[in-house]
């Protein structure tokens, strides 16, 4: 879901899928997700291309794909080098939040850390409710866009991850 929510919001906030290129900024028509993938020689970032114009089993298939591709050093330049938007998830090494470095010259990049079960309060007054919550953060490049319009965005990727119908192609 996350990859497909994030691809999505970064079209309803444009800064977010763009990136700075010395004198201007260049924005993105559609969403090409970096996904950092952990090799035996480092990092490597696949792209799942056109992200925004595909449904969640495509986008997982994918990555499955790119993600074993990567760790078997078999992917193209042109499958890890690009990308308009980073995501990097942590979640499965136990990290419950974390905070990520841009790829420049992309303008942002989400940290997904790990759902956590928390006790939250219900619509009834003294009534509570447990849910599973998950941390995400994005880092931005100011020269881009500004907190206000990656706080936008952070409501856009809530709104599908919540309402993940809406991501229905």
């Amino acid at each position: 879901y996350k990859r497909q929510a994030s691809s999505l919001a970064s079209l309803k906030v444009p800064q977010t899928n763009s990136s700075w290129q010395g004198d201007f900024i260049r924005q993105y028509s559609n969403c090409d997700v970096s996904v950092a993938v952990s090799t035996e020689r480092g990092l490597i970032t696949p792209i799942i291309k056109g992200a925004n114009q595909k449904g969640l089993e495509t986008i997982s298939a994918e990555m499955k794909d790119l993600a074993g591709r990567a760790r078997e050093n078999k992917l193209k330049l042109d499958e890890f080098q690009g990308g308009t938007f980073s995501v990097s998830n942590l979640g499965m090494f136990g990290v419950s939040h974390f905070s990520a470095i841009i790829n420049p010259p992309q303008a942002c990049i989400l940290a997904v850390g790990g759902s956590q079960q928390r006790v939250l309060p219900a619509e009834e007054e003294g009534q509570y409710r447990t849910a599973n919550v998950l941390s995400v953060t994005l880092s931005s490049d100011h020269r881009v866009g500004d907190g206000a319009e990656a706080a936008v965005w952070g409501q856009h990727f809530k709104k599908y991850l919540e309402t993940p119908e809406l991501m229905l192609l």
